[in-house]
């Protein structure tokens, strides 16, 4: 892999991993499309440690809260706090995702990444968001975040093992279909991102390591930890004024896209 190629991915995978667009979609596109060898799964993961990067960093007055809120968690054992209970929540929605993770990573490695699946997730989930986003209504705060709700979209997450479906757009679709503030739905679900992401890079970066430090590979993370960075801050920025149609209909021309070149090279 050449440095260019690591630069575009970094900037692909920060740009994408935030949007609900499919980071993993767009990291097994476009090599295909560019006619590059696939990086493969354990490359895309050591690329989403420069989003880790981005989303600790971007909220770290949050995250230090809900250290200090962990920590008192464990000592009172008592639920009396909006930072305690988001505490607890965030563990709960992360659950689903990583245990489907754990069992299903031989697919996600190989059968889910067919540009043909990836373009039909595009589509589905494109046209999903757009419904979901139009018709709920947009008044919950992240405050009224309730176990129920930590469930619904931690169950959510378990979809975005299919490239295409994307994680932060199913959880956020999932955020909002229960009311809740276009904000809001953006803001938890990149806290979401954190323990999972964390957990991948736990489990695949050693690996990568061992292969060696490359120039590519670092190239590759700090691009998409920047990216990331301005990722959330224009999304979160955008959603506050504008719905989510333009990222569904980005999607769903993606996708109808990819379907055209796969047919047009059988």
């Amino acid at each position: 892999m050449t440095i260019l190629q690591a630069l575009v991915l970094g900037l692909v995978q920060g740009l994408s991993e935030f949007l609900p667009i499919s980071s993993s979609a767009h990291l097994t596109l476009v090599p295909w499309l560019l006619g590059w060898e696939d990086p493969g799964l354990a490359f895309d993961v050591a690329l989403h440690t420069g989003t880790l990067v981005a989303v600790l960093w971007y909220f770290r007055a949050e995250w230090v809260a809900l250290a200090r809120a962990a920590i008192e968690l464990l000592r009172t054992r008592t639920l009396d706090t909006v930072e305690k209970r988001r505490v607890l929540y965030l563990i709960i929605a992360t659950i689903p995702g990583g245990i489907a993770g754990l069992l299903l990573e031989k697919a996600a490695e190989s059968a889910f990444r067919s540009p043909a699946i990836v373009a039909t997730a595009l589509i589905v989930m494109g046209v999903v968001l757009w419904l979901v986003d139009r018709a709920a209504s947009a008044t919950r705060p992240l405050e009224q975040l309730t176990l129920r709700d930590s469930v619904v979209i931690g169950l959510a997450q378990v979809f975005a093992l299919v490239p295409g479906v994307s994680r932060s757009g199913s959880t956020i679709t999932a955020g909002r279909a229960l009311g809740f503030t276009r904000e809001s739905a953006a803001v938890f679900s990149f806290l979401m991102s954190m323990p999972i992401i964390a957990a991948a890079a736990i489990l695949k970066v050693p690996g990568v390591l061992r292969a060696g430090v490359t120039a590519p590979l670092v190239i590759g993370v700090i691009a998409s930890a920047v990216s990331g960075w301005v990722a959330i801050t224009i999304l979160l920025r955008y959603v506050s004024k504008h719905s989510y149609g333009l990222f569904a209909i980005y999607r769903v021309l993606v996708g109808v896209a990819v379907l055209l070149v796969v047919y047009a090279r059988r």
